[in-house]
């Protein structure tokens, strides 16, 4: 007789987000730099010091990652827990690698390309004390940990920490209220940090350490500035100088990896009709639609308003209809023109919307699939791929020209960045930056890799024309449907705000606050915006916060706002 015994039993079983063929990361000796930031912050770790908030400067390729490693390690001999937060989405594989190479499966991830189920399993896991480690995005800033012993923000000069939709928060100063209240220590990483975390860390409100050499002593490497006009009065009309063309060339004989930087999406940046001038604008906003090849549309970046291209002019009926401007799908396209043999691929967002495309271009790339990887900034920030020896950066103006007084600091900072994607292998690394402005102080500071020269050119800069870290900048945008109405409402939220301001004792303020004009962007999404800017130094700002919530949010002044929003952020990633 077969007797059968069937057991009914409960068994709870992860959504898991992090593959199983992560290979082991093992540990490296630390450099004599290296060591003394990890002593350096361990010590007032272990002897509980004032000093919980520390900046590591170091240069692309300087190991800050290893300190990083380390410095987790310690927590969690000590029964500590840590949150290391990265920029983007895109580094987050990098990462995990690392980090789950090193520490197994003590290691949680947060971000948003995360599916609800996956982010609940994750956020429980931290929750019931089942991990020590959280990695992920601007979110993770806030996994439940109990015992917070280290927040670790890698490229803390990144934009991407501060939301900039509601609830808008920084999640640079999240970290620094945690790490108060709960005892823990606070360490920011970047080899171009912030203007203002710098200055700060001159005023000693952070702990400096710098990190000068790459590891191994290798070198930082050779940049080339190409001035586009010479190329343009010599008869190169190609996307390519001769100097990057060459190189590129070079590259593929030699069986090395190359990256293209564009920070611009799309294959033009414009339609235009060239008999009459006309430009194809969204309807909902006051921006020129972007094409995109691959699907034959025109769209806004701004609402995803998306349209056929015309083959006729709206306005005059000409057919002189003319395509202008460069993205990264048009040097997608060159680039397999000019060199046919090679695996070109392109890392963008319209490229890596889909779940697990990072993964997917990066794993290509890191097991030399690719030859040329083209990008936006996604490939612009801490990858590190050992046989990319060359970085060309198509035009370097793009950013430069903004209408934004951060526009400077982010030329340098993306140039710098992405150039040290190149040679942190065993060979040398080059950099082609091509630019109309060779002569900008923020390109040559990059050719030199000259963190302080910058720093030093942009703070009197800043200091003259009033800009933080001297003062704080209020963007208070108010937008709506009618035009008309929007812009008369703006001066009257201007006029009870001066008003406001000067009975408070706030003279000072009221000076230094301008408008209301129309934003850069003058409309998005059917919204027609106008700007307010208020300069403020610190000891006003607890009184201008409340002026602020009087007149815009609690509407004390009983105004009729009816059809009137209000976007009102505290020093503001962008003005624009």
């Amino acid at each position: 007789m077969i007797e059968i015994i069937i057991e009914i039993f409960n068994k709870e079983i992860y959504r898991t987000t992090i593959k199983d063929d992560i290979m082991p990361y093992r540990k490296h000796k630390l450099s004599l730099e290296q060591k003394y930031c990890v002593d350096t912050i361990l010590e007032s770790v272990n002897n509980k010091d004032k000093t919980n908030k520390f900046l590591i400067h170091g240069v692309t390729g300087s190991g800050k990652t290893e300190i990083y490693l380390q410095l987790v390690e310690e927590m969690i001999n000590s029964g500590k827990e840590s949150i290391v937060l990265v920029p983007e989405i895109a580094l987050t594989p990098q990462t995990i690698s690392r980090f789950v190479g090193r520490f197994g499966d003590n290691v949680a991830v947060l971000h948003s390309r995360l599916s609800f189920g996956e982010r609940f399993d994750q956020w429980r896991k931290i929750k019931e004390g089942k991990v020590q480690i959280a990695v992920g995005a601007r979110s993770a800033i806030f996994a439940p940990f109990n015992n917070l012993g280290l927040i670790i923000i890698d490229e803390e000069h990144e934009s991407t920490y501060k939301s900039s939709m509601n609830p808008k928060y920084n999640a640079i100063e999240v970290a620094e209220k945690r790490c108060e209240q709960e005892g823990a220590f606070l360490v920011n990483g970047s080899a171009t940090p912030s203007i203002e975390s710098y200055y700060r860390s001159k005023n000693g409100e952070l702990k400096l350490l710098s990190l000068k050499k790459r590891i191994n002593e290798k070198k930082m490497p050779d940049v080339k500035i190409v001035d586009m006009r010479e190329e343009l009065s010599s008869g190169n009309m190609s996307i390519f100088s001769r100097e990057l063309h060459q190189a590129i060339d070079d590259n593929l004989k030699a069986g090395k990896q190359t990256i293209l930087f564009l920070n611009r999406r799309g294959y033009s940046t414009f339609v235009s009709c060239r008999q009459c001038g006309y430009v194809v604008k969204c309807n909902e906003c006051s921006i020129s639609m972007t094409y995109h090849l691959e699907e034959n549309k025109l769209k806004c970046h701004y609402c995803g308003l998306a349209i056929n291209p015309p083959k006729v002019c709206p306005v005059c009926k000409s057919k002189y209809i003319k395509y202008f401007g460069i993205g990264t799908e048009k040097v997608e396209e060159f680039t397999k023109n000019i060199f046919p043999k090679a695996v070109v691929k392109r890392m963008d967002m319209d490229t890596t919307s889909k779940k697990g495309s990072h993964e997917y271009i990066l794993d290509k790339m890191k097991n030399n699939k690719i030859d040329i990887l083209i990008g936006t900034q996604m490939v612009a920030k801490g990858l590190d791929f050992e046989n990319v020896t060359l970085v060309g950066i198509i035009a370097a103006d793009t950013s430069l020209n903004l209408p934004d007084f951060r526009s400077p600091e982010r030329t340098f900072q993306l140039i710098t960045q992405v150039a040290g994607r190149a040679g942190r292998g065993a060979f040398d690394g080059k950099v082609v930056v091509q630019t109309y402005s060779p002569e900008h102080y923020s390109i040559q500071c990059a050719k030199e890799h000259n963190y302080l020269d910058f720093y030093n050119k942009e703070i009197v800069l800043r200091k003259e024309f009033n800009y933080p870290p001297f003062i704080n900048l209020i963007s208070i945008v108010v937008y709506g449907e009618n035009n008309k109405y929007i812009e008369m409402k703006a001066k009257e939220i201007y006029g009870l705000l001066v008003k406001n301001m000067k009975s408070k004792d706030l003279e000072e303020v009221a000076e230094n606050t301008t408008g209301p004009f129309p934003a850069p962007l003058e409309k998005i999404k059917k919204n027609y915006r106008y700007q307010i800017i208020i300069k403020s130094k610190d000891k006003h700002m607890k009184k201008l916060k409340k002026i602020i919530e009087w007149v815009c949010i609690l509407n004390k002044n009983k105004i009729n706002l009816s059809g009137v929003k209000f976007n009102i952020d505290i020093n503001p990633n962008s003005i624009l």
